[in-house]
This record gives structure tokens, sequence and C-alpha cells, in this order.
């Protein structure tokens, strides 16, 4: 018999007691979308049992939010006590010493539990620097009514080339539907984060081995291409100005007949009381092209605890909490087992979730099969997917992300934002003394 959530949370409780908490206020920054208001929501639970902890949110849409933190933890500002990060900023800022250790974690914490990509993907030299909320990778999203009426078969593991012609054949712009939803906002962790995994699956790659950039190869170009062409043909008006959060809301209030993006939206999609759709859902794996090596991500939302932090007894009690199966188990028994945070424990995949959440297994085997450290057809000198595990990455990658929404708007061509790209990285890449 499964123990009672209310049980569940006593003994986290119990554990966490022995840890000195004094009255103190933790500041904890996070993004807007739907997993991390639930977790604001359930924090409740964590106030209660810990009435010496007050928790004070900062909730920032993403760029917004990795700016903010990246200055902060750069500065050692110390305005945040827990950071909502991902595994770029887990590794190359703990390799700084930016962050604290995530060592002598709660009893029962089952730290083994958690993928081990996952754990990698958050340490370095085998230290854990961030808890794992939610893991993810990017799946395909498509309405079955949609295909059904047109004739049309989604295959399971579908090309790029297929996804566009079925866009075609699905736009109806006159009835506000529309064949495509992608990422089309700047910056490194939205359209970038797209388009480098179509890129891979065209064979493309951001550095040959010895970190020269290769926008002006043909395989950026092809792939650089399709993506314009495609949004330009299929896609919604005003695609420049949508992230992860506009296309989920353009989804699910019927609006897209196809959207690749995070495993992780499988939950709202098919949660009635965000979804209009829900009864109409598909999912099969993200599209490949030439190679499906990189063609899907791997990411994680992961809770940390800066050095800076005033209260870190208390925040590594909250962090624990909010990434522990107790947690898990609290987001069943109030919004149902599909909302289960997904990637990052083993046993969460239980045959009850299995069968509640249709998403889980394309998710589990997207998880399973991404690799950072092989992300395309041809070696690479950096580890990651859908970004460069490089401090110059961020800035680089927020330059690229602005050239190719130029391209996606018509203010350049594609062989102008691929130049532009090409000249950004060089430049960059030059002062920062590449190749080290």
């Amino acid at each position: 018999m499964q123990p009672s959530v209310k049980a569940l949370l006593a003994l986290t409780c119990m554990t966490l007691s022995s840890v000195s908490l004094g009255a103190q206020t933790l500041t904890i920054a996070t993004v807007n979308n739907s997993d991390m208001i639930r977790m604001q929501k359930l924090s409740k639970t964590f106030e209660a049992e810990h009435p010496q902890i007050k928790l004070n949110w900062v909730v920032l849409e993403e760029n917004v939010l990795r700016q903010r933190l990246t200055t902060d933890i750069a500065t050692q500002g110390g305005q945040f006590d827990v950071l909502t990060i991902g595994m770029y900023e887990a590794a190359l800022w703990g390799a700084k010493g930016w962050l604290e250790p995530m060592k002598d974690l709660p009893d029962g914490y089952a730290l083994d539990d958690v993928f081990p990509s996952v754990r990698e993907g958050l340490s370095v030299k085998g230290s854990l620097y961030a808890l794992p909320f939610y893991a993810e990778s990017s799946i395909t999203y498509y309405r079955t009514d949609l295909f059904k009426d047109a004739g049309l078969t989604m295959p399971e593991r579908p090309t790029w080339e297929q996804i566009g012609e079925f866009a075609a054949k699905l736009n109806k712009p006159e009835q506000e539907q529309y064949g495509i939803c992608l990422r089309g906002k700047a910056g490194w962790g939205e359209n970038m984060a797209l388009i480098s995994t179509v890129a891979n699956a065209y064979g493309a790659r951001w550095f040959d081995e010895t970190w020269q950039p290769e926008f002006n190869g043909p395989e950026w170009k092809n792939a650089l291409n399709f993506y314009v062409d495609t949004m330009k043909k299929s896609g919604p008006p005003g695609a420049s100005s949508n992230g992860f959060n506009e296309n989920l809301a353009l989804f699910n209030s019927g609006k897209c007949a196809i959207w690749v993006d995070a495993s992780v939206a499988g939950s709202f999609v098919t949660d009635k009381s965000q979804s209009k759709v829900t009864d109409h859902v598909g999912f099969t794996y993200a599209p490949h092209q030439v190679t499906d090596k990189g063609s899907a991500w791997l990411y994680s939302w992961a809770l940390a605890i800066p050095t800076s932090s005033k209260a870190k007894d208390a925040a590594k009690a909250f962090s624990a909490w909010a990434t522990s199966k107790e947690y898990g188990a609290l987001v069943a028994e109030k919004d149902g087992t599909a909302n289960v945070p997904p990637g990052t424990r083993a046993s969460t995949y239980s045959e009850a979730y299995l069968s509640a959440a249709p998403f889980a297994r394309v998710t589990l085997e997207s998880l399973k099969a991404a690799d950072p450290s092989k992300p395309g057809a041809r070696p690479v000198p950096y580890i990651g997917i859908q970004l460069v595990t490089i401090p110059e990455f961020q800035g680089i990658g927020t330059q690229v992300g602005k050239s190719f929404s130029a391209a996606l708007i018509g203010q350049t061509t594609v062989d102008q934002a691929l130049a532009a790209a090409q000249q950004t990285t060089e430049r960059e890449m030059k002062r920062a003394g590449y190749p080290k």
C-alpha cells in the first residue's frame, strides 16, 4: 500500500526538522510557466509545515529571468535564495563556485531515483549543483482530428520535410487554423532552442572541431530556409513574438495543427481546464531529417542556491521539498497524476502514470535517447544539443536568435541572417580566445 501524501509530507518535515532553521524569508526566482505557477500555489503546504520560513516569489518571463539571474549571480548581488535555472547555468555557475553543492539531502530524498542523464547535466566533476524540478525533451504535438479529416497519417518518426508538407495542407488562416506553430521569439533559450534542433537534424553544427562557427555551410542554410519558409507559409501571424507560452496558448485554443516543442507541455494540452482540444491531441517524436542525432533536446528546470544566499539551510529545505517524490504525490493528489513534474525520476513512470499521461512514453524514450555529448551527425568540441555549454554562448545565442527572428519577419533574408550569425560568432569567439 502506498503511504498517503499527508504521511509522506510528515516524514519529510520530520527529516528536515534536524536542520536548524530560524525565522527567514526566502526569495525564489522562477519562470512563468504552468508547472512553476503550480509549485507556487502548492508551496502553501511547505509554509504550513515550516512556519518559520516565509516564501517571497519573483516570477518572470524566461528571457528576463535569465538576464536577472545572470546579472545577480555574476555580481554576487544576493537578491535571491533559490534560483530556477537549467543545465547550462548549473554547469557553468557550479564550475565557477557560484552555486552551493547540493549535498546532505534529507533522508528519503532518493537521489538515485533521479535519471542519471539529468543528474549529470546538473553536475560538475561529480558534484550536484541543482535539484531537478522537471526534465524535458522536445516532441511533436498534432491534432488527430484535423489529420483524420484531411486523410493524413502522422508517422511515428516524421521528417521535418514531412512536417512542412502536413503543415501546408492543414493551414487555413481564414479559419484561424495554422498549419504549424514554432518558436520565433528571439533568445538563446527561445527560438534558438528549437532552431538548433532543426539544424542538428539537417546535419549542421554550431562549431567545427577547432571552434570555427559553421553558419556559412549548406546544412545551416537548408535548415534555416526550411524553418523560415515553413513558418511564412503555414505559421501564425506575429510568430516572431511567440515563445513556449504563446504557442501553448495557440495550440490549446485550437489554432495550431502541429506544434513541436517541450515535452513538458503534454500535461497542459491534455488538461481540460486549459485546453479546448484535449480529446484530439496526438504525440510523437520530434522530427529528424538527415540524422536523428540532436533532433530532440534535453533540458531541465532545476532549483539551485547561490553562494550569496544568507538562508542556505532554508533554501535547501525548500528545494528538496519541491523536487521530492512527496511533492510529486502532492501534485497527483491535488491536480491529477498526469500533472506530476515529468522527466526526472524513474519512480514517476509507473503504470498508473503511463496510463494517465498519453505523452509519457514518447517523453521517456526521447529523454533516454538524447545525448548532449553527441548532438549531431559530426563530431563537435562542445556539450549541448540545443545550446553550447560555454560562457560565451548566452550572448552569442541571443544575437544569433535576433538575426534569425529578423529573417522570420522579412527584415533580412536567410542568407543575410546567416552571414550576420557567422560574423557575430567569429568575432565573439576570437575575442574570447578560442580555440583554447
